[in-house]
């Protein structure tokens, strides 16, 4: 199973959410299945389905996140890198696209992935093609909607 790259900051928030699913969340719908069993006729129970539905979600979610804690790799950032330069998971990054504005991006593992708070995964295009560049380099994205440049303007 290959590792999960989490920050610490990550780390915890899939830790408190895979808590609060194993004790409030599984006490709410075992709940909610209790009263619609409670309800009549369980074929034609409409909460009971959508209880069991939630069941089920809730179950799958709570083994997704064993699974990613599991094999979760911290990463330390407060370690110094061989080249402090190099773009690596975990890092601030500072990009251009060739006409554009300058774009600020944190490198992290899939699990803590979040564009629109300016987090992408080492595994999506942008972060795969970023990783062990330079300021100055320019780098070709590969990305499902075509290849692009970017240039790699600072890494902290």
């Amino acid at each position: 199973m290959p590792a999960t790259y989490l920050t610490k900051e990550g780390f915890q928030k899939l830790q408190e959410e895979l808590e609060h699913l194993r004790t409030v969340k599984r006490q709410e719908v075992a709940e909610r299945l209790h009263e619609a069993m409670e309800g009549g006729e369980l074929i034609e129970n409409a909460e009971y389905e959508a209880a069991k539905n939630e069941q089920a979600f809730v179950e799958g979610r709570i083994q997704e996140l064993e699974v990613i804690l599991a094999a979760a790799h911290i990463i330390d950032e407060s370690a110094a890198h061989n080249d402090p330069n190099l773009v690596q998971v975990g890092d601030r990054v500072v990009i251009q696209e060739d006409g554009g504005d300058p774009e600020e991006y944190v490198i992290v593992g899939a699990a803590e992935a979040d564009p629109r708070a300016g987090k992408i995964s080492n595994e999506s295009p942008l972060g795969k093609a970023l990783l062990s560049h330079h300021p100055g380099d320019i780098v070709t994205v590969d990305a499902p909607g075509g290849s692009f440049k970017v240039k790699v303007l600072k890494t902290t």
